[in-house]
């Protein structure tokens, strides 16, 4: 393994990284904030970076798929370091829960350790923001695009280390033109989502920060009550952008390209279809047992159920207080997630696809043992490899989960906390139940419960296996 090559690249993404943290202490100077020594930290922490990489800038760089799999671990722990420092220079919180917060901002999860968020400086508020949009789509995304310039060589690796996906599907030669366009869109989506939310009513720093937070699916909101309060164009202007967010971003480029029918998929349907679904169903019930419109019921059914299943976390309302089915329909969201390729976190659409697609074959083959069947997914057939995968990676997301549950129940907290607590860090959602519902946060937790939620939250994002791997005795030998 080469430690060389490892620095080389966590030192290039760093040095970008830290560059782009330049960008909040200008917006505090913008609001008259003393933000001198946060500027001086992040300055040199980018110094840091610069120099490493231009002390290994000569050095012959092989980067296979045991230096890519440290690399995107070691990257999100040195992100949340880094993340973590403004934080605990500037506000009245201690490192393991600024520590949370930069990996909650970093993994999209958009869970927050602080009790009161419009306190904060405009500058914290717009770091918080900015972790969000710049994990949104993939740290190693932003990597790739460097790595030609590197080492052209190990694109491939370190896309498979982080990717959010079941296969390697590219759509250009390179990968490096994969990941610019990917950029391309992104930002094309965040500028037109920062646009219309101003034209519904929001000013430009709330505008801006909620752009981020939702075209990356994050949650973090520049108010304690999240999107709550704010006008009918607003919410449904944050509804389309969230579900386009947990859309494959390979599709949005089809589409861009003149696919028509880039949308056109299984994995999609399932995901676009359960969404209106459940909607319908939270909105039915909720319209039935209270005194509230439809139209009213139905606005808000549709955010927090494609906020849950996007993995966003932004709430219009306290939907526990709906009720029990409410409730119900509240972790089926959760559970279920978004697509493959996109910036959301949980399990991903094509998982199951796959998953109950491969128990009706099962199932045919009891019935009619001598029919050789297969699994097909839009005209493709799936191999074996790849079911083998699928199911490997339920079992560690249930164990990781079970294993998160258990530590939380141990520590004292009711079952419905732990559980949706567990799916929320895991998922990167942000929201759970109970304690850890969409009007409370995670400032109650101990020092040791955040830093083990961390954990869960990197785990989730980089998808059981990236982390996993790095256990096993295998994977040093011959270090």
């Amino acid at each position: 393994m080469s430690i060389k090559s490892i620095l080389k690249f966590v030192s290039a993404v760093g040095l970008v990284v830290f560059f782009l943290f330049l960008i909040p202490p200008i917006v505090g100077f913008f609001y008259n904030e003393d933000v001198f020594i946060y500027a001086v930290a992040m300055f040199a922490l980018f110094i840091i970076n610069l120099s490493t990489f231009l002390i290994l800038k000569n050095d012959e760089m092989t980067l296979g798929i045991k230096e890519s799999i440290v690399s995107v671990n070691f990257i999100w722990i040195l992100l949340g370091i880094g993340g973590a420092i403004p934080m605990v220079l500037y506000t009245n919180i201690d490192p393991a829960g600024a520590f949370f917060e930069a990996i909650s901002g970093f993994t999209t999860t958009g869970a927050s350790a602080y009790t009161d968020v419009e306190i904060l400086p405009k500058a914290i508020l717009f770091h918080r923001s900015l972790m969000h949009w710049i994990g949104g789509i993939g740290i190693i995304v932003l990597g790739v695009g460097l790595l030609p310039l590197i080492n052209p060589s190990g694109s491939l690796s370190l896309f498979k280390a982080e990717s959010t996906g079941i296969s390697m599907d590219k759509i250009t030669p390179k990968i490096k033109d994969t990941a610019n366009r990917i950029w391309a869109v992104y930002i094309l989506f965040t500028l037109a989502d920062f646009a219309l939310l101003m034209l519904f009513g929001m000013n430009w720093f709330d505008a801006i920060n909620h752009a981020f937070s939702t075209i990356s699916t994050g949650g973090f909101s520049t108010k304690n009550s999240s999107l709550s309060g704010f006008s009918d164009g607003v919410i449904w202007t944050t509804i389309f952008f969230m579900l386009v967010s947990g859309i494959n971003f390979l599709a949005h480029i089809r589409f861009f390209n003149g696919d028509k029918w880039a949308f056109n998929t299984e994995e999609n349907q399932w995901y676009i279809g359960l969404i209106f679904f459940l909607s319908f169903m939270m909105a039915l019930e909720h319209t039935l047992t209270s005194q509230n419109s439809f139209y009213n019921s139905l606005i808000h059914s549709f955010f927090t159920v494609t906020s849950l299943a996007s993995t966003t976390g932004f709430a219009s309302l306290d939907y526990e207080k709906w009720g029990q089915c409410t409730m119900m329909i509240a972790i089926i969201a959760m559970i279920m997630s978004a697509n493959a390729g996109s910036t959301a976190g949980g399990i991903k659409m094509i998982r199951y696809v796959l998953f109950f697609k491969n128990i009706a074959l099962e199932i045919k083959r009891t019935i009619q043992p001598d029919v050789i069947t297969s699994i097909f997914v839009d005209g493709k057939q799936i191999k074996s490899s790849i079911i083998n995968s699928v199911f490997g990676f339920f079992a560690l997301f249930i164990l990781t989960a079970f294993m998160v549950t258990m530590y939380l129940f141990a520590r004292g907290f009711d079952f419905l906390t732990a559980f949706s607590t567990s799916i929320a860090m895991i998922g990167n959602i942000g929201p759970g139940l109970n304690l850890t519902g969409p009007s409370q946060n995670y400032a109650f937790f101990t020092w040791y419960d955040k830093l083990v939620l961390s954990a869960a939250m990197i785990i989730g994002r980089l998808e059981c296996y990236t982390v996993f791997m790095m256990l096993g005795r295998n994977f040093w030998k011959k270090f």
